[in-house]
């Protein structure tokens, strides 16, 4: 079982930068692959960015490249979300998800997670 607490967000000014922090529970984080999702009101929750367990592999929904960067420190066990250049698109609950698996692996969809987070709200104001 894997505890997720994200903090973080906030409300920030269009082309502000943010970032999002999910602190596991347990001492096998090292052993899980991890991503965020968010949902903004009345939409479904969408696939943001992924990481595999060791850190090795990344990827982002083309929405978000080249703006935010998901990464992990396995000793805080902790995975990060730096976004920058901030749009009110980005407005949503962000949450952080993990699943135990091989390394490398990427998982982009809401089904492949086993455990959530409660979420974190990223207001973006024009």
């Amino acid at each position: 079982q894997v505890q997720l607490v994200e903090s973080g967000g906030g409300l920030v000014q269009v082309g502000g930068s943010l970032r999002l922090s999910c602190a596991a529970s347990g001492r096998t984080f090292g052993t899980y692959a991890m991503g965020w999702f968010r949902q903004a009101p009345g939409k479904e929750r969408e696939f943001v960015a992924a990481i595999s367990r060791s850190g090795s592999n990344t990827y982002s929904a083309d929405s978000v490249k080249g703006r935010f960067t998901i990464s992990r420190d396995n000793a805080k066990n902790t995975v990060y979300l730096k976004m920058n250049s901030l749009k009110p698109e980005d407005t949503a609950v962000y949450y952080c998800a993990a699943r135990f698996a091989i390394d490398t692996i990427l998982l982009i969809t809401t089904t492949a997670y086993h455990y959530w987070g409660q979420g974190t709200q990223v207001t973006v104001s024009s």
